[in-house]
């Protein structure tokens, strides 16, 4: 057993955040599909793509997992495709997600992962190659910024992290609520969005470069490269 293998046994997760905890979130990732929503409070509804999360990882998702580098570390990985994929390919590989369901549905598909906060202490801490923000993760928190500080922390010297950006050329921080669109509610949370265009200031601010971008599909990503 690696240490990071080890460090991870050992520690126990705490108490999942609130707002994933709570269903809907919990009961889409649970049947494994929608419909279900991020809805604002002046009622604009982003639809999330539950039924892709909860299948294998596509296409898209490879160009981002072949630039994979030592152990990873996926950040909010949901039902856990892409720590499946990686740990199938025989990469160290742990999730954390603060959804009981979503690390439920990892762990019950092979994967490892963690009940926690990427704003928790983690295990092996400074030790990752890669850092994964997908699937609109950048948004975590409603601070780009400061998560991009955080994954710097989690990285070694010169470590990554890879970066889905949203689709529209956007910049956003806003307050929002998980919605199944028929009457089940979340609570309010802080949330962002940040297209491509805007990701490489807060990359500078937070101790990045941006080493490659490109797109696959309709997905736009990012390779960040710690500055040491």
């Amino acid at each position: 057993m690696s240490a990071l293998e080890s460090e991870t046994t050992r520690l126990r997760p705490p108490t999942p955040r609130r707002a994933w905890r709570a269903d809907p979130w919990g009961d889409a990732l649970r049947s494994g599909r929608g419909p279900l929503f991020l809805r604002r409070a002046d009622g604009w509804l982003l639809p999330l793509e539950v039924e892709r999360w909860c299948a294998a990882a596509d296409p898209a998702d490879a160009t981002v997992l072949a630039r994979c580098e030592g152990a990873v570390l996926d950040v909010g990985c949901g039902p856990g495709r892409l720590v499946h994929a990686l740990a199938a390919a025989g990469r160290p590989v742990l999730g954390i997600d603060v959804c009981q369901a979503a690390v439920a549905r990892t762990v019950d598909g092979g994967g490892t992962a963690l009940c926690r906060s990427v704003f928790d202490p983690l295990p092996g801490e400074g030790r990752w190659g890669t850092v994964l923000l997908m699937d609109g993760n950048i948004g975590i928190g409603g601070d780009p910024a400061g998560l991009l500080a955080r994954a710097a922390a989690l990285v070694t010297p010169g470590g990554q992290t890879l970066v889905e950006a949203a689709a529209p050329d956007v910049d956003e921080r806003v307050e929002v609520r998980v919605d199944d669109g028929r009457g089940a509610r979340g609570v309010d949370f802080p949330w962002a969005r940040v297209g491509a265009r805007a990701l490489p200031a807060y990359a500078d601010a937070s101790g990045w470069r941006v080493e490659h971008r490109w797109r696959a599909g309709d997905r736009s990503f990012l390779q960040l490269r710690r500055r040491r």
